[in-house]
């Protein structure tokens, strides 16, 4: 405790209240990283139909590499925590990039799919280690009074990265090759690296602990059974390679067997994830809002293109400049949300924004095929504003209300519950809207109003749940115990004594 005043010191005689000057330059080296990473979780899609036609895919197949990479990332993020407690900051930084520039590398230069899908998974393993790594340091750095200004920040990689994905690569295909995605994306990926190896340095103490190989082997069939089971479940009146239920009850298994463990090996400090996180009513309540809010995310991301293009008659590139506004707004709302936090707390930005996307969603149970385009534009707007407001204060209440010793296991949490609901977004606003439009057009139904029809179900699905939100928004709280509880420790703000 006596060493706890001179590492606090540290970071006041440079004349900064918050974060030292090298410290804000360690998380802008991982913000912008981390950006650049999640922006391929969604970058794919809008190329689906020039990959089949180049590589002579199906549609099933293409699908292929945007749902390995979500299989990947929920199969390691799990294990990040593990990594972030076993491993000093700069080498897992150097790990994850180094991933990721070798998958854009094999990407760029793929002969045909089975390759290009293996630079997919590449990439995605350094993908699955970069968020959890960034939340962790700001935890580690910034001190209580300040982490909502720094979470507006992560909260635009977060949110608004897969959001602008279909945007980016609907630009680049217009006038450019898809291999144009990936070489684009390489020197910067690789300038990171370079960057960041020489500029970032350790701010963590490393935990000598062992890794637990049963529970990684459990962890992968648990969340990459979901995962995937989820992803065939949105594909299933489609034909999906093997039945959804399959995968799901192997992924239910695993989970239930995953969870044991870690409660047992948490007791001896050993645990994968540890699930301790959840003690915290916080952060369990701002879980829940996350997970839903991101169910919306993901599920508006992949049907908003759709109806925009199979419905209203937009070229890509027009749907997704369409949506770039919202995607921008959310951007630039994020520092703004983190400063409202840090003075006033989460409840007066989480209650209005989970009301204003509840109104959105409902607004949007209305679309058809006459819906003017200007009028999706707004909605989707203001379903992004709604969506800023709450992603910073979830973020920053969520790892705030766990202490210091957890933080890498609740990032992991965090990270973990975002593909999980992100998967199940996509696969219950796509199975919705094939079911419906399926059923009206074998009734008849042309095929235009039968599809416009199921987009307005998955819509009022999504609305439906959506409420749960609205009410559990009502109970996120400040941490009360953030200057105690949620203050780093000696051991992780002593950043001098990590430099070497």
């Amino acid at each position: 405790m006596p060493q706890s005043a001179p590492s606090v010191s540290v970071d006041q005689t440079a004349g900064e209240p918050d974060v030292s000057k090298r410290n804000r330059l360690v998380i802008s080296l991982l913000l912008g990283s981390a950006f650049v990473v999640i922006l391929n979780e969604t970058i794919m899609g809008v190329a689906l139909p020039r990959l089949m036609e180049d590589l002579s895919i199906t549609a099933t197949a293409g699908q292929w590499l945007t749902t390995a990479f979500m299989l990947t990332m929920a199969v390691v993020i799990p294990i990040t925590g593990f990594l972030l407690q076993r491993f000093n900051t700069r080498p897992v930084f150097m790990a994850a990039m180094t991933l990721f520039s070798i998958g854009t590398l094999v990407s760029a230069t793929a002969p045909g799919f089975e390759i290009l899908l293996v630079g997919r998974v590449i990439q995605a393993s350094g993908t699955a280690i970069m968020m959890p790594l960034l939340m962790t340091t700001v935890m580690t750095l910034v001190p209580p009074a300040s982490r909502g200004k720094t979470m507006g920040n992560i909260s635009i990689v977060i949110s608004v990265a897969p959001a602008i994905g279909p945007t980016i690569s609907g630009a680049i295909l217009s006038v450019l090759d898809w291999r144009w995605m990936f070489w684009l994306v390489l020197p910067i990926a690789v300038g990171s690296l370079i960057l960041g190896g020489i500029r970032i340095r350790n701010v963590t103490t490393p935990n000598r602990v062992p890794i637990d190989v049963l529970s990684v082997i459990l962890s992968a069939f648990a969340f990459g059974g979901i995962v995937y089971g989820l992803s065939q479940l949105g594909e299933a009146a489609e034909g999906a390679m093997m039945p959804p239920w399959v995968p799901l009850v192997v992924g239910a298994v695993g989970l239930a067997l995953f969870v044991f463990r870690q409660l047992a090996l948490q007791k001896i400090d050993r645990a994968l994830l540890d699930l301790r996180t959840f003690a915290s009513r916080t952060f369990t309540v701002s879980i829940a809002v996350l997970s839903i809010s991101m169910m919306a995310l993901f599920g508006t991301i992949i049907l908003l293109p759709i109806y925009l293009q199979n419905v209203l008659g937009l070229e890509p590139a027009q749907a997704g400049a369409l949506l770039l506004p919202g995607g921008l707004a959310m951007g630039l709302l994020g520092p703004v949300v983190g400063r409202v936090f840090d003075r006033h707390g989460p409840r007066i930005l989480v209650v209005p924004g989970a009301l204003l996307v509840s109104i959105v969603f409902w607004g949007l149970t209305m679309v058809s095929e006459t819906t003017p385009i200007w009028l999706v534009l707004i909605a989707h707007v203001f379903l992004s504003i709604g969506l800023a407001g709450m992603f910073t204060p979830l973020f920053t209440s969520a790892l705030g209300s766990v202490r210091p010793q957890l933080y890498s296991h609740a990032s992991a949490v965090i990270g973990t519950v975002q593909q999980l609901a992100g998967a199940a977004g996509i696969a219950l606003f796509v199975a919705v809207m094939t079911v419906q439009s399926a059923a009206l057009t074998a009734g008849g139904t042309a095929e235009i109003p039968a599809l416009a029809s199921g987009i307005r179900m998955a819509f009022l699905y999504g609305a439906v749940i959506f409420l749960f939100a609205v009410v559990a928004a009502l109970f996120v709280r400040k941490p009360a115990a953030a200057d105690e509880a949620g203050a780093p420790s000696s051991s992780d703000t002593s950043v001098e004594a990590q430099v070497h």
